[in-house]
């Protein structure tokens, strides 16, 4: 499949009015690091929603305010939203105080998405630092409903700390798949790892694929993705062939506000899936 025609896919149809929240309820939160929480949504009212992997939504505190967060459950089950919420702001923490029962506003679904269906035919490698893993868990659930049509599948994981690392029980399962190749570091260890220590780029030389026929989804802090896109390069992979998921401050969701824009772009509209190719200058100008 020729670089050019591995396009994201399109934005999914939305049954509001972009700036209506509709209410959803939380019927389970999970801890799942001493700052981030995920929770699960079901909601009030007819709603319709469908979602792509990649794609974020608003969620609306009622009398607190509204942050974007990516969407981190099963595309397959639209019918029941799942987010993965860091607190490290006045909106986050309030969400990550929700409980069973809570009710919150959902605007969504926003933006671009991670090109699975293009990439049929090809390995898929992704690379995820920290919370990052989490825009990138509705790939993986579709790349594995879906495993007989892609090549080799190696997901690259890093975080801080062992205590940073999401997902534990489904990483342990991925990691039990024959099909699916799974490395996992963290930058600093302690007492009780028995992993491998370094940043994820170290985790490169260890995955099997393709350069050649690669297709990279990649995600965590802008620094990360920087040195990942290059680390894939120098293996070879094109950067048309990468692709970043750019989660920068959103208010409005639909390009009205301009808090999102990067470079030429507003992140909201035109990302928040991008091609490394597209905005490889603007990365490396400091503090856009």
């Amino acid at each position: 499949m020729p670089a050019e025609t591995l396009l994201t896919c399109p934005h999914a149809v939305r049954t509001h009015a972009p700036m209506t929240p509709v209410r959803w309820q939380v019927v389970r939160r999970r801890r799942e690091t001493h700052d981030t929480c995920t929770l699960e949504l079901t909601p009030l009212e007819t709603n319709g929603l469908v979602f792509r992997p990649g794609q974020f939504n608003m969620l609306y505190v009622f009398g607190v305010g509204e942050i974007p967060v990516s969407i981190s459950g099963d595309p397959a089950h639209p019918e029941r939203l799942v987010h993965t919420i860091r607190a490290v702001g006045a909106v986050s923490a309030v969400l990550c105080r929700l409980q069973k029962g809570d009710v919150l506003g959902v605007r969504g679904p926003f933006g671009s998405a991670w090109p699975v269906e293009a990439a049929e035919g090809q390995d898929v490698v992704i690379l995820a630092g920290g919370i990052g893993l989490a825009p990138l868990r509705p790939a993986i659930y579709y790349l594995l409903q879906h495993r007989g049509r892609y090549g080799h599948l190696v997901l690259l994981y890093g975080a801080r700390t062992p205590r940073d690392l999401l997902y534990l029980r489904e990483l342990e399962r991925w990691r039990g798949r024959f099909d699916m190749q799974v490395e996992v570091t963290v930058d600093h260890a302690g007492t009780g790892w028995f992993g491998h220590v370094g940043v994820v780029t170290t985790l490169l030389p260890r995955a099997h694929f393709d350069p050649e026929e690669t297709v990279a989804l990649v995600c965590g802090p802008e620094i990360m993705m920087r040195f990942a896109a290059k680390a894939l390069q120098e293996r070879g992979v094109a950067a048309t062939r990468i692709y970043l998921s750019m989660e920068r401050n959103m208010q409005c969701a639909i390009g009205l506000c301009g808090h999102c824009q990067f470079g030429p772009t507003f992140l909201c509209k035109e990302g928040p899936v991008f091609n490394f190719a597209r905005i490889a200058r603007w990365l490396t100008i400091r503090e856009l």
